[in-house]
């Protein structure tokens, strides 16, 4: 009886072991998913998704920033594709992105002054942008500033200020400051989350300050967005929909997932 017993127990042993290996996979898979969708994660917001301690999951983002998947940084993660233009770096859902990055370079004319937000869909238009085409390009990130460099007829402008070792873009006062010294004729910005209602939101409030002074000063501001991100929502609201000239996504225009946006008096591309 004693050795059935310990058999039971024994099995029953290794399938929670099995069940929690799975579950922390699982987790890890989560994480991957999310860093790559959002640009960067706060660790509290996956504790509240996932249902565990923040403590489990600090445990699973050194695990993997170990495994050079994400980066870690102060309170959260942050995606490997964000803060890089090394072109071996795997970008999530990249032929969606350069689908959205073909659309918007349509705007992109001889001699326009454009601003360029970071990200890898702004990263993925940059890449398309002809090296023969006369523009003036603004911007924050130091990555996108990088690759935008190698084209020989832009005229480059980094907006200046304290660098964000996280996010390796200039945040700060006095990058708002400049930018209310600006006219774009149009800006091409990213947004981690976006609501119908509630608008582009982020969980960052200098990253808000910037955006919206970035929408404030163009003529025409065209919003680079995959549909994954919609109907979500963050603490700090940055500007509304209805703010946004144009929003470019994947979708055919006439797609069902776009009928929350279509009378909210933007273009939808």
């Amino acid at each position: 009886y004693c050795k059935q017993a310990l058999l039971k127990f024994s099995k029953k042993t290794v399938i929670l072991m099995e069940n929690k290996l799975m579950l922390k996979e699982e987790r890890h898979q989560k994480i991957l998913d999310e860093v790559s969708l959002r640009n960067r994660i706060l660790l509290i917001d996956m504790a509240e998704q996932l249902d565990v301690s923040i403590d489990t999951i600090r445990r699973d983002v050194k695990e993997l920033d170990k495994n050079q998947l994400i980066k870690k940084v102060h309170g959260g993660a942050i995606s490997l594709g964000f803060v890089s233009n090394n072109a071996s770096v795997d970008v999530f859902d990249v032929d969606e992105k350069q689908l959205i990055a073909q659309k918007a370079l349509s705007f992109i004319s001889e001699g326009s002054v454009i601003f360029i937000d970071g990200g890898t869909t702004c990263m993925e238009l940059i890449k398309l942008i002809p090296p023969k085409k006369k523009i003036t390009c603004f911007t924050l990130s130091l990555p996108i500033a990088s690759e935008m460099i190698k084209k020989p007829n832009v005229d480059l402008i980094f907006i200046g200020g304290k660098i964000s070792k996280e996010s390796h873009m200039s945040v700060s006062v006095g990058a708002v400051n400049e930018l209310s010294q600006i006219r774009f004729d149009y800006s091409f910005i990213s947004t981690g989350y976006i609501d119908p209602s509630h608008g582009l939101s982020e969980f960052d409030w200098e990253v808000v300050q910037i955006k919206r002074a970035i929408v404030q000063a163009s003529r025409k501001a065209i919003l680079l967005c995959i549909s994954k991100k919609f109907n979500s929502q963050q603490k700090y609201k940055c500007v509304s929909v209805t703010d946004i000239d144009t929003m470019v996504t994947e979708l055919d225009p006439d797609d069902p997932l776009l009928d929350p946006f279509k009378n909210l008096n933007i273009n939808l591309l």
